[in-house]
């Protein structure tokens, strides 16, 4: 049953890498963005919620880069950030509930008991955390990083500006990459 949605999901990744690709080709992303050039903090924030899936980052990445090329990189970091905060939040709230309710009746006690005690004791307690927030600024889906701040027992209020932050340094990084704009 595991490995059936397991490449059931990993068809619909390479559909939507695809389609992305397809649009791209076809143009449908510059006709889709050019009536929103002139509002790019819109389709910034619709593109954010996007960028925090594995099924919709690629769509949600190329729209992120032309909105960047067509405005300044920073408007769409911050919009594109706001709009990751309510996507990973949406993503956080159902991985922390509902698949962490799923998880606890999946594993014996005893094995989540040493799962649960791995992510609250010791080094990882910290480094957990950190981790997630690195997944979650780099090109990978937000999920791995989204599970293990789950897992970590993270609060709200301090999941909300670290995602918010990480996700705009993300897309930053990737307006700066396509834009051509350098530190020096």
């Amino acid at each position: 049953m595991h490995l059936h949605r397991f490449y059931k999901d990993l068809a619909i990744i390479a559909l939507s890498i695809a389609g992305t690709i397809v649009f791209v080709q076809l143009g449908v992303f510059g006709k889709i963005l050019s009536g929103l050039e002139e509002q790019a903090y819109i389709g910034s924030l619709i593109s954010g919620i996007f960028f925090t899936s594995v099924f919709t980052i690629a769509p949600a990445t190329v729209a992120l880069a032309q909105l960047a090329e067509a405005s300044h990189p920073m408007t769409v970091a911050l919009w594109g950030a706001l709009g990751a905060m309510i996507g990973d939040l949406l993503q956080f709230l159902f991985v922390r509930d509902v698949f962490g309710r799923d998880l606890r009746r999946f594993l014996k006690k005893q094995i989540h008991i040493d799962v649960h005690s791995y992510f609250h004791h010791g080094f990882m307690k910290w480094l957990g955390p950190i981790i997630g927030a690195i997944i979650i600024a780099s090109p990978l889906p937000d999920e791995i990083g989204l599970a293990i701040l789950g897992l970590s027992g993270m609060s709200l209020w301090i999941f909300l500006p670290l995602t918010f932050t990480f996700n705009f340094l993300g897309i930053l990084a990737l307006g700066m990459i396509v834009t051509g704009v350098s530190g020096s």
